[in-house]
């Protein structure tokens, strides 16, 4: 059975606003402070890069169309298998200033394919 990609999209927009509503509100220094919310934002992120990975697997032509989406996987990969190591900066300033574009980019494709089904 072949898996339908929106809803990978689907799941990494979902993940995208969750770690949007998480650190609103916050300054670096804040949620480096916050153990809560840095667990929050990076299973997040880690939903997100597992997502893309599964979409490249499906439709990697699809998956193209994401920037980045290889570096997004591989920040996935340093979330999970580096847990130990996590630099709470970097994972901020890829919350503000990578993040926005990935939300749009997959909520544009999502807008484009129509949502996936329930």
């Amino acid at each position: 059975m072949r898996h339908d990609p929106r809803a990978y999209l689907w799941d990494a927009q979902q993940a995208a606003e969750a770690i949007n509503r998480f650190i609103a509100g916050l300054d670096a220094a804040g949620y480096a402070q916050n153990a809560l919310v840095r667990a929050a934002v990076e299973r997040q992120f880690e939903i997100i890069g597992e997502a893309l990975s599964r979409l490249s697997n499906i439709d990697p032509e699809l998956a193209r169309r994401v920037p980045h989406v290889r570096e997004i996987i591989g920040f996935r990969n340093v979330l999970i298998h580096g847990y130990a190591v996590v630099d709470h900066a970097r994972v901020w300033r890829i919350a503000e200033t990578l993040l926005p574009g990935l939300y749009s980019t997959v909520s544009a494709l999502l807008a484009e394919l129509g949502a996936p089904d329930a």
